[in-house]
């Protein structure tokens, strides 16, 4: 006898279908492989003048320097991707639940004998999955293309770097997949929803540094008249301002993951500079110095997540 499949399955495969099918989806995802390509053969172009810069502590991680370097040209792969990836979020949850409520096709679903909550789950489990699939299959491309054009042995601690670089982009977009499935269930109208969703991501990246620039340069005290110590102190409050942005927590993570040198997210005295060695840190040491930011992100993407549970569990759905 055949098995049955599980409700929660059938609506998966079926929601992951769609979003494949969806010509959005297929734009932004063309969009990020030709950002990618562009990156990688730029990358590959400067990767002789990256390896012979001596000055530069990370000059020996070629794979890395593949998604960091540059000529000038264009910003490396992880910038363009904090401005890219939350719109590739935001395009698969705005119309989430509200599109099924204006065709009247939600009534129909939940008129079936399955849970209520497998259809939320469905709807973030599915882009989740497309998202991992996306960023892992192009980690592997670039370690693969890299290995046939430069025939350099790719080191252990690379890959590490590189997939908790992909895993640390999977938590950006999730951030910005609940979000934008919350909006979808607060407001009946996907354009306001997709609106409202683009409003938030607009201010986090482009006005929000502003405001706090304005506010630091109006409140805070003339250098001049600060000792490093209070000086330093200053500085730490402005990045922890800073940081309630998430594209804020993933630029910090992403750097530090791909660029080893990268000792501290924060200022640094004079005296700990000096001691200092100017040597890439272990990838246990960097991902030490990650997991605040990684952990804020998921807290924001879980935080989200059960608003719109709530939201949804309580919501009387009529036809």
């Amino acid at each position: 006898m055949p098995r049955i499949p599980s409700p929660f399955k059938v609506m998966a495969s079926k929601e992951i279908t769609d979003l494949i099918r969806s010509w959005r989806f297929m734009l932004l995802l063309l969009l990020v492989f030709f950002t990618f390509a562009a990156s990688m053969y730029i990358g590959v172009s400067n990767i002789r003048t990256v390896f012979n810069n001596t000055q530069d502590p990370d000059h020996a991680f070629l794979y890395l320097k593949l998604l960091t370097g540059g000529d000038g040209s264009m910003p490396p792969f992880h910038i363009l991707l904090s401005f890219l990836a939350p719109l590739l979020g935001i395009s698969m949850g705005f119309d989430a639940i509200n599109t099924e409520m204006n065709a009247g096709t939600l009534t129909r679903l939940i008129a079936q004998p399955i849970y209520r909550d497998n259809i939320l789950l469905a709807k973030i489990y599915s882009p989740i999955v497309i998202t991992v699939t996306l960023f892992f299959s192009l980690s592997l491309l670039m370690i693969g293309s890299g290995l046939l054009i430069t025939g350099v042995r790719i080191e252990p601690q690379e890959v590490i770097r590189i997939m908790g670089f992909t895993l640390t982009t999977v938590v950006y977009i999730s951030f910005y997949l609940s979000l934008a499935i919350l909006f979808s269930i607060i407001f009946r109208q996907p354009a306001t929803s997709a609106l409202s969703v683009l409003g938030i991501w607009l201010f986090f990246t482009v006005f929000y540094p502003m405001l706090i620039n304005l506010a630091v340069k109006a409140f805070m005290p003339d250098p001049a008249y600060l000792t490093q110590s209070q000086l330093m102190g200053y500085n730490e409050l402005i990045l922890n301002i800073l940081r309630i942005a998430p594209n804020q927590l993933y630029s910090d993570a992403a750097t530090t993951l791909l660029m080893p040198s990268v000792r501290s997210l924060g200022p640094m005295s004079m005296e700990q500079l000096s001691g200092a060695i100017p040597a890439p840190l272990p990838v246990k040491e960097s991902l030490m110095i990650v997991w605040p930011q990684i952990s804020g992100m998921i807290a924001f993407s879980v935080a989200c997540f059960a608003l719109a549970y709530y939201l949804f569990m309580r919501r009387e759905i009529r036809s």
